[in-house]
């Protein structure tokens, strides 16, 4: 039972929704009944959502907000490559706007103790930037998101409404042609949108397992932003998305 409820967890994960017909086609051993007992008993686990009709994975429900202590252990070397890549742009006395998440908090482990002025909405990335000294750190105001330990909302919206931002580093849930970059959270997506604006170099933090994948609210389209920060491992079809945008890969 356990191995058949890992298999469900991962085929959700990784197709990011499916129907329960799907989910039948899948596991066609399995009656209806247990099916619908799997789906039940995951979803109060938390490890998958229940819709209507069907199933999402966590991470689709909650964007960027997927549980942060999950998802910090899944691509962790992919992460990695992407905070040391991020961290190279970054310039002292300048004014860095980084986003909340488990590639994001890599980055801010990564960042040289230096003078610069860091927005984060990422509870996490607040404190691995604590162990430094010369940044001066600010988080905005807003509603505490539990799953991802991040905040936003419309306090958070305004605050940074006032501020004109050197660099930011984006994360997101996903990317797909058909919808451009996008997470689960509106109030999120809201934020990023204001700080997209307010940027004069925009970064997307983007791992290769999420092109493909589509979440609910929108964040921007491609020719949106200046650069795209990878694990080294994006497909060639977004590489010449890329190009024909006039984006950056990293």
């Amino acid at each position: 039972m356990e191995q058949r409820r890992n298999q469900i967890v991962e085929l959700v994960n990784r197709k990011g929704s499916i129907s329960f017909a799907q989910l039948k086609e899948a596991f066609p051993s399995v009656s209806e009944m247990t099916l619908r007992t799997d789906l039940k008993a995951l979803d109060e686990a938390r490890r998958v959502v229940r819709v209507h009709g069907g199933v999402k994975s966590v991470e689709q429900v909650v964007g960027t907000d997927d549980l942060l202590s999950r998802r910090s252990a899944r691509n962790a070397e992919a992460k990695q490559i992407i905070a040391e890549k991020a961290t190279a742009l970054l310039r002292p006395n300048t004014t860095l706007f980084l986003d909340s998440g488990s590639t994001a908090t890599a980055v801010a482990r990564c960042i040289p103790d230096q003078p610069m002025l860091i927005y984060t909405s990422g509870l996490s990335c607040a404190m691995e930037l604590a162990k430094l000294e010369k940044p001066h750190v600010s988080l905005p105001g807003g509603s505490l998101n539990r799953f991802s330990l991040s905040v936003c909302g419309a306090q958070s919206i305004q605050t940074m409404e006032g501020i004109n931002f050197d660099l930011l580093l984006l994360g997101v849930t996903s990317y797909s042609p058909e919808t451009g970059f996008t997470c689960g959270v509106e109030d999120e997506a809201r934020l990023k949108q204001t700080v997209l604006r307010r940027s004069e170099q925009k970064a997307v933090l983007l791992d290769s397992s999420k092109i493909g994948l589509k979440s609910t609210f929108h964040i921007c389209e491609l020719s949106d932003i200046d650069i795209v920060i990878s694990d080294g491992k994006l497909p060639v079809e977004f590489l010449q998305a890329c190009r024909n945008a006039g984006v950056t890969v990293l």
